[in-house]
């Protein structure tokens, strides 16, 4: 096997019983598990909690890195959509996992992002979420239950899914 293909299958291999565990989660949110509060600093070393979102706005948690291909599309998606999903009257909150900030930093100003990037440097929030590979999307409705989770934006019915 040559030495490229080995670490592609072990990523591919990953990536599938990921997307078949989260299909599992998505299937248990229907019964709207209330999502997990923490605390965590934005880049200019802001502290932001879920709780303050509570009965005021649902919010989109994505969980990402900066060094997955796949949350790179996914951020130039969420960038371009973000002042959409603020007139819809959603929060996006962009959580790097495990990173230092110098680096999220670096990178969120290569790509100009404009939402509110939260760094989660030891994992603490992803863990409690069960992320296991990224990119993450956890919908959190207005009352505080997630009522999605999944590795895409669910764009057709992102809507709906926040009225719950």
């Amino acid at each position: 096997m040559s030495y490229y293909l080995k670490p592609l299958l072990i990523f591919m291999l990953i990536s599938f019983l990921s997307i078949a565990y989260m299909q599992a989660q998505e299937q248990d949110t229907q019964g709207l598990n209330l999502a997990p509060d923490f605390k965590l600093l934005d880049l200019g070393q802001n502290a932001h909690t879920l709780s303050d979102y509570k009965n005021k706005q649902p919010v989109i948690l994505f969980f990402w890195t900066t060094w997955c291909p796949f949350c790179r599309s996914e951020l130039k998606l969420l960038n371009q959509k973000y002042p959409e999903l603020l007139k819809d009257g959603l929060e996006l909150l962009a959580i790097n996992v495990g990173e230092r900030a110098y680096k999220v930093d670096n990178f969120v100003k290569s790509y100009k992002l404009t939402c509110k990037i939260l760094l989660d440097e030891n994992t603490t929030v992803a863990d409690a979420y069960d992320v296991l590979g990224v990119p993450t999307y956890v919908l959190v409705g207005k009352k505080g239950n997630i009522v999605f989770i999944g590795h895409t934006f669910p764009k057709d019915n992102y809507k709906d899914l926040i009225q719950k």
